[in-house]
């Protein structure tokens, strides 16, 4: 029988059964396999993928949506992937293409990657901001960060709740209830009895990544940062928003490195909702 022509092989929701086709997806681009991520996404967001007649992927994304279940406020669009045998076809086009029609009237927003970009804005995202990944070994040093911080407990689940949604903008609890089992540690910062920040650290891979990383100041920022660092050997990995140039300078000066640069881009609002004050990197730039 002749094989479908990409054109005609339909667009699918995936599920948790397709965890090792979007693995094998990523290495074939060369990225990490990443499948605990991937869990992650595809049990807190939307899968969507083309099935490749010969077995595995053609394409994938993850849509990540934020606020009511019927009426979201914000949805991320991450993990945008086509297969190296099918690229430059129009594959990936087609189904952001389908992903913007499938959430109708929801804002959108994605980190995009130089090479991304391009296709983006051709579809009608804007550039609003940028982030900067960083990546190494963390080394403290210098006078240390002024702030209280401690394992989290199930009994600051509220008040996480409470903040996260403050300065994300938009109900997030399908990711923050999701983060202890998901991450290895979760920190906060107190006050007077008060959580003024919070922040995560999850493995993947070989790297432990830093995200979501909310605090009121830049100080406490850096005491969330350090105090995660403290508990692992493995190399850091954060995306810190561009506009926060204390904290990316007192992380470089700890021995985390530039890796890359993306635009952080937005369809169908002019920028993200929330104060980007005190969001410091996001969970991960899959989801926003």
């Amino acid at each position: 029988m002749p094989t479908p022509s990409l054109a005609d092989l339909s667009i699918r929701r995936l599920s948790l059964r397709d965890l090792g086709a979007c693995a094998d997806l990523s290495e074939d681009r060369g990225w990490p396999r990443e499948e605990h991520k991937w869990s992650f996404l595809l049990t807190a967001g939307k899968g969507y993928g083309i099935d490749d007649p010969e077995g595995g992927l053609v394409s994938a994304c993850v849509v990540t949506e934020y606020g009511l279940r019927d009426r979201p406020d914000l949805a991320a669009i991450g993990m945008v992937l086509v297969a190296e045998r099918h690229a430059r076809k129009g594959i990936g086009r087609r189904l952001m293409r389908h992903v913007v029609s499938e959430m109708g009237s929801t804002p959108l927003t994605l980190h995009a990657t130089p090479y991304g970009r391009p296709l983006y804005e051709e579809l009608g995202f804007k550039v609003t901001g940028r982030a900067e990944m960083l990546r190494g070994h963390f080394t403290p040093g210098g006078p240390a960060p002024q702030g209280a911080t401690r394992a989290a407990t199930a009994e600051d689940l509220s008040g996480i709740l409470r903040l996260d949604e403050e300065v994300f903008g938009a109900d997030r609890t399908h990711i923050v209830t999701r983060l202890p089992a998901f991450a290895d540690r979760l920190c906060v910062a107190e006050e007077d009895g008060r959580i003024v920040g919070y922040a995560a650290v999850w493995p993947n891979m070989d790297t432990h990544v830093i995200g979501p990383l909310i605090a009121r100041d830049t100080e406490t920022a850096k005491a969330l940062l350090a105090s995660l660092a403290a508990h692992t050997d493995r190399p850091l990995r954060t995306d810190i928003d561009v506009r926060h140039e204390e904290l990316l300078a007192w992380a470089k000066e700890r021995g985390l490195a530039s890796v890359a640069f993306n635009s952080v881009m937005t369809y169908g609002v002019p920028d993200l909702p929330g104060d980007w004050t005190r969001r410091f990197a996001p969970v991960t730039v899959a989801a926003g």
